[in-house]
């Protein structure tokens, strides 16, 4: 269900007959201008240049140490760059306290563990973020935090503890607290690669609606299923670099790049002849 009362502009609904991206040109959100980053020799992040543009939703796709994580983690300076730039809608990413504190605000993170506070319930790792960081009042916090908990199916939970939930509903709760600081972006770092299998598809059912919302969203994912039906764009990147890039189904059906065909025949078949 759409929430009510206190939605975000940028939570419209998918008009009929095209994805986002392709029914109105948004203007650009985050952009990575030849953005370089080494840990000691190896060098992660080789010349990255990416555009993504507000309420569109972005696959990384790729090998395991290709730099995808660090990728989305440079963004909101959870890793610093050693050169390039990275611009937030109109501010860079610089690793001043300033530009990340105004960043954080506006970006929040969805990790592949869950990171909830084990000695809170359910609302209440919701809404501190709101509470305590933003300065919301308790009431209204709670309120909308419940109406975000209703939209990934968590409200009969609100006062349960994390040790009660399984991986796929603390995953859940963990959408809700990031949804709860009115965020202009959502990045998720692989966030079902800790689920067991069963409990994967809830979790991507809760991130297709939020793409059909309207949302800005930079996933790194596994779930090539998942890219091709929610994506607007798949980014392929391996040893640092953007192999590939383009509209979801053209990458992942009929890509361009060898790289690109040994990687999704690998993932899509992996059980290979002997």
């Amino acid at each position: 269900p759409a929430l009510s009362g206190n939605v975000l502009a940028a939570d419209v609904a998918v008009p009929p007959g095209g994805t986002r991206h392709e029914q109105a040109s948004e203007p650009l959100m985050i952009e990575y201008r030849n953005v370089h980053k080494s840990y000691g020799a190896v060098h992660v992040l080789n010349g990255i240049n990416l555009t993504i543009n507000r309420q569109e939703v972005v696959c990384i796709i790729g090998p395991s140490g290709s730099g995808k994580s660090t990728l989305l983690r440079c963004i909101n300076g959870l890793e610093n760059y050693q050169s390039g730039e990275i611009i937030f809608d109109g501010v860079q990413v610089d690793g001043s306290e300033r530009a990340l504190s105004q960043v954080r605000g506006e970006v929040a993170m969805v990790f592949q563990r869950f990171n909830l506070f084990p000695h809170r319930t359910v609302l209440e790792n919701v809404t501190e973020g709101p509470i305590y960081v933003k300065g919301e009042r308790p009431g209204p916090a709670r309120e909308y935090g419940m109406e975000l908990l209703k939209q990934v199916g968590m409200d009969h939970k609100a006062h349960s503890y994390p040790q009660d939930l399984s991986g796929g509903q603390q995953q859940r709760v963990a959408i809700a607290r990031a949804l709860a600081m009115r965020p202009r972006a959502i990045l998720f770092d692989e966030p079902t690669s800790a689920l067991d299998p069963e409990l994967v598809g809830d979790v991507l059912k809760v991130m297709r609606e939020l793409a059909n919302q309207g949302r800005t969203m930079v996933v790194v994912t596994h779930e090539i299923a998942f890219a091709r039906e929610v994506a607007d764009r798949v980014v392929f990147i391996d040893g640092g670099v953007v192999t590939e890039e383009g509209p979801a189904r053209q990458v992942l059906t009929n890509p361009s790049h060898p790289r690109t065909r040994e990687f999704l025949q690998r993932v899509l078949n992996p059980i290979s002849e002997e």
